[in-house]
């Protein structure tokens, strides 16, 4: 045993780690229902890696992915029960339990580019969750959140070039208030459904024209179902919190935590940029299997979002969004735009 070896991962970690004896190592598993091909799954399996790596044996870690463990509507509660020691659910999910986590789903995000968004979720608004989650929850929460992607339109027969053409449609969406409003904002007529039913759902025409990302039509091969049309406004971004379970966070001494949120703070920036570079790519093959995507130009966007941040009252509190963080995060958003 290499007792008082420093680990160092570059200028990101100002103290190293030393490791010291202990009889067994700490086990980590971490659980997404994603697939191995999937940008969170990609990101969580080369962070455990260099975690285990670092901690020189201390943490030995193991990833369960595509729901081999829990599905994510589930990993929650396995979470904070000890079932397992990690995970990094949707904000859409985290929601249920605080409601702020999907505070990127309000109206002032609508059409606006991922470092705004940022300025939210990385800022005092996104502290202000993470203490929430962490208090609630009994998690801990290593740092900045995991980029899923821009929510857009898609549709199988009626081509979308612009906003005006999702009038009377119907429109699948994931389920919540926020999107089912934004559809109404449209003219649209939302139709709440999961995603293992979307591509019959298209097949047999029970909905138009649905609320996703091009990663996600992309992986799915919804061309297959029918989909031939991509409206593209960026109209939410949504996230996935990375967040450990109570009982592991407790097993480790000081420098091993001290680790963990230096290692995650030296990676977070390139797996959202690797997630953002997969989007394009997924954009890309889209387009290659007969899909038209249009663009709703910045100008559009901006026009289109003054109206939608008039009624922004009314969406927080349908979202049960708290008036203190509503203001931080018009602090954090407002003055830019």
């Amino acid at each position: 045993m290499a007792i008082g070896r420093r680990i160092i991962l570059g200028s990101a970690l100002a103290a190293p780690f030393i490791r010291t004896a202990r009889a067994d190592p700490i086990k980590l598993r971490a659980s997404v229902d994603t697939g191995p091909s999937h940008g969170r799954t990609i990101s969580i399996a080369d962070f455990l890696k260099k975690l285990e790596a670092a901690s020189q044996g201390e943490i030995t870690c193991q990833l369960f992915d595509s729901g081999q463990l829990f599905a994510d509507r589930d990993v929650i509660e396995a979470l904070v029960v000890g079932r397992v020691e990690m995970a990094a659910p949707g904000t859409w999910l985290v929601s249920a339990y605080v409601p702020e986590a999907d505070m990127a789903q309000l109206p002032v995000f609508y059409g606006q580019p991922a470092d705004i968004v940022h300025r939210a979720t990385d800022g005092i608004p996104g502290r202000m969750v993470n203490d929430q989650v962490s208090k609630k929850l009994r998690v801990a929460i290593p740092g900045r959140w995991i980029d899923l992607g821009f929510t857009n339109w898609y549709s199988t027969r009626r081509p979308l070039n612009t906003l005006a053409d999702l009038k009377g449609l119907k429109i699948r969406n994931s389920g919540g208030f926020a999107q089912a409003w934004r559809a109404r904002f449209f003219g649209g007529v939302p139709v709440m459904t999961a995603w293992p039913d979307v591509p019959v759902g298209l097949s047999q025409r029970t909905f138009d024209a649905l609320q996703s990302t091009d990663e996600s039509c992309a992986s799915a091969r919804l061309w297959d179902a029918g989909l031939r049309f991509g409206l593209i406004d960026r109209q939410f971004m949504g996230s996935y919190i990375p967040m450990f379970g109570e009982s592991f966070w407790a097993a480790l001494k000081p420098g091993l935590k001290t680790l963990v949120t230096d290692l995650w703070a030296a990676n977070i920036g390139t797996y959202r940029a690797n997630i953002a570079a997969a989007q394009d790519k997924a954009g890309a093959d889209l387009q290659a299997h007969g899909v038209k995507l249009a663009y709703v130009p910045p100008e559009e966007l901006a026009a289109q979002r003054k109206p939608m941040v008039a009624d922004q009252a009314t969406v927080a509190s349908e979202m049960k969004i708290s008036p203190e963080i509503l203001d931080r995060i018009n602090e954090a958003i407002v003055a830019v735009n």
